[in-house]
């Protein structure tokens, strides 16, 4: 068997001696440059290096091997590998041939034309995401989060910054529409101002904020999460309420499933996805099916 081994920033080749034991690997390190090259691809990360790898692998549609070293670690923690022996029992049994590899989705997020108008067809455009993507709030707090050191990062850097984040933050105006389907037409959900306009393939963000609580990597669905404009100490009631997923049941918060969304803020707003920069509003987003295989327990 021969694999590949990708490392984040906070890690390294000795992460990769663990998995390099009693197996008769052949190890490249680096992303292959065709799926000829490996039979597998391992990534040493969190959600970030996930990302910026995404559409390289899609291309190359090996199987790939998530093992948390992040400091989210989100996507790891929705295919249940939640820690490196869990990444380490799912690469034994997969070299043994008797692992599990399962297609899952991944959202798209694509530049649409000014007023929200479709873009041409263009895969160029096309920013692959694993997790959750969105517009406001969240995106000034993984702004602030990703300026931390990793140490501090890692130990909750999402906590750590949502209060300069909000400090600083006024919500844009924002109109989220849905498409049901390419024959449908886009029908508004939401417009007026919003703290932060969620949409996710998994259900967590910022290292276990459960946002999209019902979002499964394979039910071909977004799940949409707005919460509308409201005070800044309202929200911060708000907050601890993520981590159950209860937010969904508060007034302000709009909760919901969609084939494709658009969104269009005034003014222009970041799209982040995976905690990185991806492109500026307004953008369309979809999933495609089956467009990644992981390698799970």
């Amino acid at each position: 068997m021969r694999a590949a081994a990708i490392f984040g920033l906070s890690a390294s080749e000795r992460d990769l001696k663990p998995f390099q034991k009693e197996s008769d690997v052949t190890w490249l390190i680096g992303l292959p440059a065709s799926s000829g090259e490996a039979d597998a691809v391992l990534i040493f990360g969190g959600d970030g290096t996930v990302h910026r790898h995404l559409a390289q692998i899609v291309k190359l549609q090996l199987p790939v091997l998530v093992v948390p070293c992040g400091s989210g670690n989100d996507f790891a923690r929705a295919l249940n590998v939640r820690n490196i022996r869990d990444a380490l029992a799912a690469w034994q049994q997969f070299v043994s041939g008797r692992g599990s590899v399962r297609q899952i989705d991944l959202g798209v997020i694509t530049p649409s034309n000014a007023g929200g108008a479709p873009a041409p067809h263009n895969p160029a455009t096309e920013n692959y995401f694993c997790c959750v993507g969105g517009v406001g709030l969240d995106v000034e707090v993984a702004r602030l989060a990703n300026l931390l050191p990793g140490a501090l990062r890692r130990r909750g850097g999402y906590l750590f910054s949502l209060l300069p984040a909000l400090l600083r933050f006024q919500p844009p105006a924002v109109e989220v529409a849905t498409q049901e389907n390419l024959s449908s037409d886009f029908e508004t959900r939401h417009h007026g101002p919003a703290m932060l306009v969620a949409f996710a393939n998994g259900p967590t963000f910022g290292g276990g904020l459960r946002i999209a609580p019902g979002a499964q990597l394979d039910d071909g669905r977004l799940e949409v999460c707005i919460v509308s404009g409201m005070a800044k100490s309202r929200l911060l009631r708000l907050f601890p309420s993520l981590y159950s997923g209860t937010h969904v049941k508060f007034g302000e918060v709009k909760y919901f499933q969609a084939e494709r969304l658009r969104i269009v803020t005034n003014p222009l707003s970041d799209v982040y996805a995976d905690g990185e920069y991806v492109c500026s509003t307004p953008v369309e987003v979809k999933l495609e099916r089956a467009a990644l295989k992981v390698i799970v327990r």
